[in-house]
């Protein structure tokens, strides 16, 4: 097991914290540190279910490549304060985060009685020593805790916009129609007075269920995809091992909750909530095409969604990712999440292009409209002579 210790921040004299940091390297860290965790997850606002120790666990496992695990962390008096959970990639010493595209939201951990503090201690704890070394995080929410380490870094920072993301009030289903135009919202009451009629029983599952959930849900899902094209991973036993082994720790902490859909005593839907303080997300769902034939599966499914979270007190219901059609109808609202690089010199941004092969154009772009804006003002000028 390698790992960097550090002191950070002044010595401890008198009531005075201490604070300590240190990078762990380690492929089973995460297992190790599964309680700890979660604990100052519980007490970052900003964390959502893919930031829980049983979901990152899982997907490193599953998908991380041994030896490039790096997870630093910020202790004050001994508590662990701040946390991210990264990995490196390439020969330039990138560093990004976990999850690849399988997450909606990435973020850190910061205890949110200590989080400016906590921040510019992680900072300072990076190991980002080099001119070309970056890090680079995708699917940042404008939100996220990782804002403020982003604002505490004294190197070089760039801000890119990143996928689009789409929410809905958590409100009864009634005030949800009223945000559609007339004949949509007429139709679609109509469609719910079908779903109601239908006689549809819906079960939540239970943490010792999830495992038969799961293989219900992937098995639907590919089946609803056959004539369209299934996601090709979406097939795959690593991320039916991921899937369940994240699920089911999710669902024991309240991070999670599947419900499964019988329509004349045939299982014919499951579906795949994350929640956490300030969302619910629909994260996958799997439904019979004869399901599609006889009622609106998009209404079933939001319905049941939205009492979810509504008894758990949660805001907002996520669509997370993508513009699929049926997302389109409810009117959802719309935003953007964000692309990340930092490091400690200009070439930043583009080491993590090259190691994540983003076209090297496309960053240069954005680099002269962030931070050269009178170089891009100069060279638009000279091209229309």
């Amino acid at each position: 097991m390698t790992t960097e210790v550090t002191t950070a921040g002044l010595p401890a004299q008198g009531s005075a914290p201490r604070w300590t940091a240190e990078v762990r390297r380690a492929d089973d860290t995460l297992d190790r540190l599964t309680e700890e965790w979660d604990a100052l997850a519980a007490r970052c606002r900003t964390a959502t279910s893919f930031q829980a120790a049983g979901w990152l666990a899982s997907w490193w496992r599953q998908y991380g490549r041994p030896g490039r695990l790096v997870v630093v962390l910020v202790r004050r008096d001994g508590r662990l304060v701040a946390a991210a959970a990264l990995q490196r990639r390439g020969r330039f010493g990138g560093l990004t985060n976990l999850g690849g595209g399988l997450v909606d939201f990435t973020d850190v951990l910061l205890d949110d009685a200590c989080a400016d503090r906590a921040a510019a201690e992680l900072a300072a704890a990076l190991p980002l020593r080099r001119p070309w070394h970056s890090l680079e995080l995708r699917e940042v929410r404008p939100d996220a805790a990782v804002q403020q380490l982003f604002g505490a870094w004294r190197g070089r920072r760039y801000r890119f916009e990143d996928s689009l993301c789409q929410y809905l009030p958590a409100v009864p289903m009634e005030e949800l129609l009223k945000r559609l135009p007339g004949k949509t919202a007429q139709r679609s009451r109509v469609k719910q007075r079908k779903i109601a009629e239908a006689g549809v029983v819906v079960r939540s599952t239970a943490p010792e269920e999830v495992p038969e959930a799961v293989r219900e849900l992937l098995r639907l899902h590919v089946l609803q995809w056959q004539d369209r094209g299934v996601t090709p991973e979406h097939r795959t036993e690593r991320f039916a091992a991921h899937l369940t082994d994240s699920t089911t720790a999710l669902v024991a902490g309240g991070r999670a909750a599947i419900h499964r859909y019988w329509l004349d005593g045939e299982l014919v839907a499951v579906n795949l909530l994350v929640l956490c303080p300030s969302f619910g997300g629909l994260y996958m769902y799997g439904a019979h095409p004869a399901l599609r034939e006889r009622l609106d599966i998009a209404g079933l499914l939001f319905g049941v969604a939205l009492d979810e979270v509504r008894a758990a007190g949660i805001p907002v219901l996520s669509l997370l990712r993508g513009q699929e059609p049926y997302k389109q109808r409810w009117r959802p609202d719309r935003l953007h999440n964000q692309r990340l690089v930092l490091g400690p010199g200009r070439l930043a941004p583009f080491a993590a292009a090259r190691a994540g092969r983003v076209r090297l154009r496309g960053v240069a772009v954005g680099v002269l409209r962030s931070r050269m804006p009178r170089l891009k003002a100069a060279l638009v000028a000279r091209r229309l002579r």
